[in-house]
């Protein structure tokens, strides 16, 4: 056997080329609807499921469900069924599943709580101290006073 192909067939399967301009448009209409705390994470060689995960926060669940919807919108024409949502009728947490691409939008506290970006080996932002915080030890939820 030649060593060309040789080489091909024991050559590890390439991986396609992540959609980096999903990614630049998704960056750009959450940066564009006031999105907080961006981080945009490569899972080339972490995870099979998407080639990027985007973690941002919203103020508010209104502003997490409008982001949502906002994404909703950009994607619908590039995909034939449209992105997979969940969460978003209670606005705490709403994932978007743009198959290259999958966005998590938290409200502050609760992306404080559960501390997604340290699954992956980054920081977490923590939640303003003014806003009620969940209490990791008990569950319970408490106010800071400022």
């Amino acid at each position: 056997m030649s060593n060309s192909i040789e080489a091909k067939i024991n050559a590890k399967p390439e991986k396609q080329a992540p959609n980096g301009r999903l990614l630049e448009q998704i960056i750009a209409k959450l940066d564009d609807d006031k999105a907080e705390e961006i981080i945009t994470i490569d899972m080339a060689g972490k995870s099979s499921m998407c080639d990027f995960m985007v973690i941002a926060s919203g103020r508010s669940q209104r502003q997490v469900a409008a982001i949502a919807e906002h994404l909703r919108e950009l994607l619908k024409p590039q995909m034939s069924e449209g992105p997979s949502i969940e969460g978003l009728p209670e606005g705490d947490w709403v994932l978007v599943d743009a198959g290259d691409v999958v966005v998590h939008l938290f409200r502050p506290e609760v992306r404080a709580y559960y501390r997604l970006e340290s699954m992956w080996g980054l920081e977490t932002p923590s939640a303003p101290p003014s806003m009620a915080l969940f209490d990791s030890g008990d569950d319970q939820v408490s106010v800071e006073e400022e």
